[in-house]
């Protein structure tokens, strides 16, 4: 009786421990979050979505990511709907007259490098000393500013996302793991799947990056969803998370406390 009841505690752990919802957002120094009738691009959203097997290798699947891009532009357009300025949201690199569709790509690829190096020596412990205290301190330079010298806006939003879910064997394989603790036999957790995305404001007059924010997403319980992007609802909670509150930088944060403790 004893096993059984430590077997059915650690399954109840494993439940109530399964999942958590973490972000961080960092921000130049003097950041103030765009306010009034300034010009915002989203970019289209780089997104990947597959299946994670039995043995943890994740497999893309095409279908599943198309359709949590389509998921992704319509809950940004949705979002930034309520939040004043003039938006427009990119669904396809070749919808900007006067700017080619391979200009659009080279910018991606240039986001992605300069992006996961943030989230890289930002958020995941490796910080480079001649960053530390800077606030964010990086760039994407002239190419950045020659796309808002031929569009005529202020910011570019871009937005990465990764998500995974288990596959039915992985799921099993869980399952089985959590029965053997009844027996007295609890086999190593192997995970469920997960979301890590991370979204970027660039002010396109000076080709800074001004804003980033992370999310992860994760479930050590197979089958159990922290958010599913290939739902309208899924991809409206990411967006929300990454940018439903947009902070400022430290020294705005100051000025701004010190403007509101000198009001009579």
């Amino acid at each position: 009786m004893r096993r059984v009841g430590m077997g059915a505690a650690l399954a109840a752990v494993a439940l109530s421990l399964g999942g958590c919802v973490q972000t961080r957002q960092i921000a130049d120094l003097q950041f103030t979050p765009p306010q009034g009738d300034y010009k915002l691009l989203v970019m289209r959203p780089d997104v990947t979505v597959g299946s994670v097997k039995a043995g943890g290798l994740t497999e893309p699947r095409a279908d599943w990511t198309e359709t949590a891009r389509a998921n992704l532009v319509a809950a940004l357009r949705a979002q930034q709907a309520g939040r004043g300025g003039e938006t427009r949201i990119l669904d396809r690199r070749d919808s900007i007259a006067g700017v080619s569709p391979e200009t659009v790509a080279d910018l991606e690829r240039l986001h992605s490098a300069v992006g996961n190096s943030i989230a890289l020596h930002k958020f995941a412990g490796a910080e480079l000393p001649t960053k530390r205290g800077r606030g964010l301190d990086y760039t994407l330079g002239e190419d950045a500013v020659k796309l808002g010298r031929a569009t005529g806006y202020d910011y570019a939003l871009f937005l990465h996302a990764e998500d995974a879910f288990a596959d039915q064997g992985r799921v099993a394989l869980q399952v089985l793991g959590i029965a053997g603790c009844f027996i007295g036999f609890c086999a190593p957790n192997v995970g469920g799947g997960g979301q890590s995305a991370y979204a970027s404001l660039v002010d396109l007059r000076t080709g800074e990056v001004v804003w980033f924010n992370v999310l992860q997403t994760g479930s050590q319980v197979a089958g159990i969803k922290m958010g599913d992007i290939r739902t309208p609802a899924g991809a409206a909670q990411m967006v929300d998370r990454l940018l439903g509150r947009m902070k400022p930088g430290r020294d705005a944060r100051r000025l701004q406390a010190a403007a509101a403790s000198a009001r009579p």
